[in-house]
């Protein structure tokens, strides 16, 4: 049986929410004064990551004070309704404190029947991907679909480096026909939902990173599962992500296992 259709108000909320908080990032984008710290895991955190989570926090707890959230700057809410959102404030911290205009707000809510719905902005861009389950996938507003190349034979490829890819893996990736480029984090997950790459690989994700691509690639029309290739409906809190327009999904996850 089929999960329920996601309520087109949720959807046109958390694009709200993602398009908020992605516009405020943008007064900290390319400025020369951005402070850059580290968190305990080494990765960065700046000023705006902070601001623009506690802007959709704050939100939240004004119009949905029963739901839980799931962040990455703080702690996890717990809510009551059994619903959750997933927040990454800047998911690309590391372009962003570069002035790389590839890093994205993202937003996903997660219901009794797993994700409902899932926004990407890339506010320095101006564009929004956005996915409600049962309700299709836009990019700006206007339907959107993965591409159609149906072979590994010059599909493009994405993922945010390598140094987490198992070795053997990348290996026989990069001996394939497979077109593999760099344009990593959810710049590559957007850019197979509107059929401009056939592939994004992230071999190890926080829930953040990959929340919201478990609703918006199979609203597009593609697949999204685990690097092991199984599709669950939690695979987006299983610490890998894969996304494809869906007809070369198997033969690359083979490239993964051969």
């Amino acid at each position: 049986m089929s999960s329920p259709a996601a309520d087109p108000a949720d959807l046109a909320f958390a694009i709200e929410l993602a398009e908020d908080a992605g516009a405020s990032t943008l007064a900290w984008f390319q400025s020369a004064t951005l402070a850059v710290e580290h968190k305990g895991d080494g990765s960065p955190v700046t000023a705006a990551d902070l601001a623009a989570e506690a802007r959709v926090r704050e939100r939240l707890a004004a119009t949905h004070p029963g739901d839980g959230i799931i962040g990455e700057e703080d702690d996890d809410v717990e809510g009551s309704t059994g619903r959750r959102w997933v927040v990454d404030p800047i998911d690309g911290t590391k372009a962003f404190t570069k002035g790389v205009p590839l890093y994205a707000t993202l937003i996903a809510l997660i219901d009794d029947h797993g994700p409902a719905v899932g926004v990407i902005h890339l506010p320095a861009l101006g564009e929004t991907i956005a996915a409600g389950r049962g309700l299709g996938c836009t990019f700006n507003g206007a339907p959107c679909r993965v591409s159609g190349r149906d072979t590994l034979d010059g599909a493009y490829a994405t993922t945010s480096g390598f140094g987490y890819w198992p070795s053997a893996a990348l290996q026989r990736v990069l001996d394939s026909d497979v077109v593999f480029r760099t344009w990593g984090d959810a710049y590559g997950y957007a850019l197979v939902a509107t059929g401009r790459a056939e592939a994004m690989i992230d071999p190890l994700a926080n829930p953040w990173d990959i929340a919201p691509m478990a609703v918006i690639i199979p609203e597009a029309g593609g697949r999204f599962s685990n690097f092991d290739g199984v599709e669950r409906p939690d695979s987006w809190n299983r610490n890998s992500g894969v996304a494809t327009n869906g007809l070369i999904h198997d033969d690359l996850i083979g490239l993964f296992n051969d």
